[in-house]
């Protein structure tokens, strides 16, 4: 590992990318990354791509109206058992768990094996309490739906498709779960690919069974396809549990040996799992998905559709996060095992460049949303019952949302390492109150005057202030970040944004067509996204686009030139 007196990087010196990044693109746990994110994407672009088929099959089928709002009231609980039990709240606590276990195992012969420990102790646990609260919400169906939207056309529709998707929360759970012991194995690919099986799911049963349930036949699908992404991953699993394989410390850093032997100590390890970490780990969840239940409680006295465009704008605009949030889903687990092996300078080196690497992505989205929406909406929407009035009002408040990207990126982004250290923080929750607090009270505010793009400005208020909060808090609590080079860089990257977005919705307008503007706007967005971020020396931006203008330069013209080139003249031999 790097020195730190020589990792860190001076104050002088321009916003860009870390020089020493960890770990390096060549070492083995370098290429394992690249393999492990490449793969991730991939899977993860197959899912996203479903998931727009399913709500182009939703929109088709049922349009935009007071049938598709209850059954998106209902939608409301697998969204945030989604949240709180596969991506966020159960990742959180168990990667960090299992990464202990994992240097536990590591770190001397244990009489028992504590990653089966682990399983043994919150698995049995886990079930009791999921299929407790499942049982409850089914039951309690009709209070939450009046709770939820208390102005709703058809509020007995959404108390039929509310019991369906209530059973979402015993099988995300267990996907949940399962995918977290399985990134803390560095096995990526089952995780990824749960969402495809989902999505899969739920366009198959309201294909088959729509004429007969009408939308219920979507929440049918949510069920069963909740059902499906636990089982795709159970075989990993067990065959991880049933394969014992202990890590050598041998050949490591005598520090780390010191540090394994710290941890290993029964006296020095902390609890793996137990409520004083449980605790501000599902509020701050809990407030992070309320976002939803705002916006939707607030559409509810609305017109009909208001739900309905609130929720295509959001799913669509959101992808730019999603893809950016994969890129810390591969290196959290590294993250987590760096923290618990007490190697604090690897992981600040981490997350910084895991930072501006999610920026570059979700940038890059919210400049193609904000000047192309129209076009996208229409590409992916405008069929069927999704007429152009519907189009005109999802783009319109698409573009709203995109304003939030940044502030949804890094909230995910940086969240990660507050809950990897040792001790349980109540600083992200405190974070995500305040960010809620503006959303709430702007929302209440602007949604009487400017409807729906009133409610998604309260929204993109609350979580840039929510990630501004975080992003001052980690550097000054748990990792010493460069906060004003973060900042700055940040800046450099939001400004090439701006000229991209720009640049898109100008050579867009000149197009005829949504998919030739779409195309034309997408090129010139990569193109002028990449002048403006070398001009401004953007991190993640300038150093890749000079090294392959570099690369350029030095390759051989093809041809006769190139045989000049490398042949000596006649007089020199």
């Amino acid at each position: 590992m790097t020195d730190v007196t020589t990792a860190r990087p001076h104050a002088t010196e321009p916003a860009g990318p870390d020089p020493a990044p960890a770990p390096p693109s060549g070492s083995p746990l370098g290429r394992i990354l690249a393999r492990a994110a490449a793969l991730t994407a991939l899977l993860t672009a197959a899912g996203a791509l479903l998931g727009l088929v399913r709500d182009q099959t939703i929109a088709h089928l049922f349009g935009a109206g007071s049938g598709t709002d209850a059954f998106l009231v209902a939608w409301t609980l697998p969204e945030m058992a989604a949240t709180l039990l596969i991506e966020d709240a159960m990742a959180l606590l168990l990667v960090p768990a299992f990464s202990l276990a994992l240097s536990r195992r590591a770190a001397a012969d244990a009489p028992t094996d504590p990653v089966r420990d682990l399983v043994a102790a919150t698995l049995p646990r886990l079930l009791l309490a999921l299929g407790a609260a499942t049982t409850l919400l089914v039951l309690a169906a009709p209070l939450l739906v009046s709770t939820l939207a208390p102005g709703l056309d058809e509020p007995g529709l959404a108390v039929d498709c509310t019991r369906l998707t209530a059973l979402t929360v015993l099988a995300f759970g267990v996907a949940g779960y399962f995918s977290a012991a399985l990134r803390a194995h560095r096995s990526f690919a089952p995780p990824a690919a749960i969402y495809a099986a989902y999505n899969l799911t739920i366009i198959a049963t309201v294909i088959a069974c729509h004429t007969v349930l009408g939308v219920r036949a979507a929440a049918l699908g949510v069920a069963l396809g909740g059902g499906l992404m636990a089982l795709v991953q159970l075989p990993f699993v067990l065959r991880h549990l049933a394969a014992r394989r202990r890590e050598r410390v041998r050949g490591r850093p005598a520090f780390r040996r010191r540090t394994a032997r710290r941890t290993a100590d029964p006296a020095a390890r902390p609890t793996l799992l137990g409520a004083a970490l449980l605790a501000p780990v599902i509020l701050f969840c809990v407030g992070r998905q309320s976002q939803v239940l705002i916006e939707r409680y607030l559409a509810s006295s609305l017109p009909a559709g208001a739900i309905s465009h609130l929720n295509y704008a959001q799913k669509v605009a959101q992808m730019p996060m999603v893809l950016s949030l994969m890129i810390c889903t591969v290196t959290f687990p590294v993250v987590a095992r760096a923290m618990a092996d007490g190697a604090a300078e690897q992981a600040r080196r981490r997350v910084e460049r895991d930072l501006h690497l999610a920026a570059v992505v979700v940038l890059l989205g919210a400049a193609y949303v904000l000047a192309c929406a129209p076009q996208i909406i229409q590409l992916l929407f405008q069929r069927g019952a999704f007429g152009p009035e519907d189009t005109a009002a999802t783009a319109s408040v698409m573009r709203v949302y995109a304003t939030g990207l940044l502030g949804h990126s890094l909230v995910g982004a940086l969240v990660r390492p507050f809950f990897s250290a040792a001790r349980p923080t109540w600083y992200p929750a405190l974070a995500m109150a305040a960010g809620m607090t503006v959303t709430v009270a702007a929302g209440v505010w602007t949604a009487p005057h400017f409807g729906i793009h009133g409610i998604a400005a309260a929204n993109a208020a609350g979580i840039t202030l929510t990630a501004a909060l975080l992003l001052h808090g980690l550097g000054s609590r748990i990792i010493p970040l460069d906060v004003p080079r973060m900042v700055s860089g940040l800046v450099r990257l939001l400004a090439a944004a701006a000229v991209a977005a720009l640049a898109a919705w100008a050579v867009a307008g000149l197009c005829p067509g949504p998919l030739t503007a779409a195309s034309a706007g997408g090129a010139a967005l990569v193109a002028a996204f990449a002048g403006a971020g070398l001009l401004l020396r953007a991190p993640e931006v300038a150093g890749p686009v000079a090294a392959g203008l570099r690369r350029a330069a030095r390759r051989p013209a093809p041809g006769p030139a190139a045989a000049t080139t490398t042949r000596p003249p006649e007089t020199d031999r």
